[in-house]
């Protein structure tokens, strides 16, 4: 007899939360491994196509859009933040019916994401404990890694770290297939936008990253793998692909670039799209042609800052230069000014070498969109540790990037930020479809 595994993608809980293709992509890969031996039952709180959403949830033409939400009392941690609190996705009832009409289940699989985002996975505990107190829980996800001590005290009864899935095994009493297996997709009854990546790991050494403290080393991933993805998500009618690769640009000819010729001689209109960023430097003429000939749509570029001072002292990994050279390698490919966004960082420890205002200029002189990527401090990294002197990260509500930059700055700086940001992006062409 095969288990009941339950899979959930928690609830949020956030000043702000908005859908930029997000899936719980690590859940729906382990669960792939799973599919031909077990029974799995998916239940994504952020599923925004389900009937339990409202209808009139915003939705632009390329996937992104709301959450539902409701407005609920702030963490008394976040309380001198001047934000209204929320928590986004599907209410408790629905989840306590899906519970009732497909269990009891033998074990629960779930999803941890942002490590301040904890309560939704809190709340989901607390209602299995109480409806099916059998049920083996298991947590995943960079939260459980990051923050694996704090995950413990939830109480589940294994928490995984990165990839180290034994325990995981072990519990479950089954062996996963050695053959691959693309994730699983087929558990939401209409996929409106799927994930996929084509590398693992990431090469650069980022102060602010938590991709070097995980050990694990880059790869490109296998052709056929990739292609097996991008044909399950063609088949079941996805519109909309998201990359959530942390380096897609790295040696490109062994998996990019022959994915991207394959993706052109079969076309399935689907729409690509890179939230995870870019690397600029990395943004050949090559590069840039084939993927808006494969379809991609929207391209965020990783900047950060204008300052080189500022990027020696991060890693490097992107100079001014390099974004007015890929810049240029977009349009000159056929992308357009509005389809291409540079992330710049707010709310730094190193804030005084960034130069903020003058590298949010430096890009909208090139022509395109900046989005501000307000800065989370994620402990054990050079720079998460920096900002203990401001605020308490043993506490993952704290880790909130909403809450930090105005903690850093105050709310005043906070706020001429953004608003900046707008009225530079203002001066742009309107996206004539996905606008934002």
């Amino acid at each position: 007899m095969k288990p009941k595994i339950l899979l959930v993608n928690p609830p949020i809980y956030d000043f702000a939360a908005y859908d930029f293709w997000l899936k719980p992509y690590g859940l729906l890969r382990t669960a792939g491994k799973l599919k031909s031996i077990a029974e799995l039952y998916l239940f994504d709180f952020l599923y925004r196509s389900s009937p339990e959403c409202p209808p009139s949830l915003k939705e632009d033409s390329w996937g992104r859009g709301e959450f539902p939400h409701q407005r609920i009392e702030k963490p008394a941690v976040l309380r001198d933040i001047p934000r209204f609190y929320n928590r986004f996705g599907m209410n408790q009832d629905s989840f306590c019916q899906f519970l009732d009409r497909y269990g009891p289940f033998h074990f629960a699989l779930i999803q941890t994401s942002l490590t301040y985002w904890y309560p939704g996975v809190r709340e989901v505990i607390q209602i299995l404990r109480q409806i099916q107190p059998q049920i083996k829980i298991v947590l995943g996800g960079f939260y459980a890694s990051c923050c694996r001590q704090h995950a413990q005290s939830l109480g589940a009864d294994c928490v995984i770290s990165n990839t180290h899935f034994e325990p995981l095994w072990e519990l479950l009493g089954l062996e996963p297939s050695a053959e691959y297996s693309p994730p699983y997709w087929e558990g939401y009854p209409e996929l409106d936008k799927g994930i996929m990546t084509l590398t693992e790991g990431c090469p650069f050494q980022c102060s602010y990253c938590y991709q070097p403290l995980t050990g694990k080393p880059f790869r490109p991933r296998p052709l056929e793998e990739c292609i097996a993805d991008y044909e399950l998500l063609a088949r079941l009618d996805a519109r909309n692909i998201a990359f959530y690769d942390d380096a897609l640009l790295v040696n490109p000819q062994q998996t990019l670039l022959p994915f991207l010729d394959y993706v052109i001689q079969h076309p399935y209109g689907i729409a690509f799209h890179t939230p995870n960023a870019l690397h600029a430097r990395l943004l050949s003429p090559l590069l840039a042609e084939k993927m808006a000939l494969a379809g991609f749509q929207t391209f965020y570029l990783g900047f950060e800052s204008a300052s080189r001072a500022f990027q020696e002292a991060t890693g490097q990994k992107v100079l001014s230069g390099d974004l007015t050279e890929a810049v240029k390698a977009l349009k000159t490919a056929g992308v357009r000014s509005e389809q291409i966004t540079a992330y710049i960082l707010l709310g730094h420890p190193k804030g005084d070498l960034q130069q903020v205002e003058e590298s949010m200029h430096f890009a909208h002189s090139l022509g395109i969109r900046i989005m501000l990527a307000d800065f989370s401090p994620i402990p054990g990294t050079p720079d998460g540790e920096l900002c203990r002197q401001w605020t308490d990260l043993d506490e993952p509500l704290n880790h909130n990037k909403t809450a930090f930059p105005i903690r850093l700055l105050g709310q005043e700086k906070t706020n001429f930020f953004k608003e900046l940001c707008r009225r530079l992006n203002s001066r742009l062409p309107h996206r004539t479809e996905g606008g934002n």
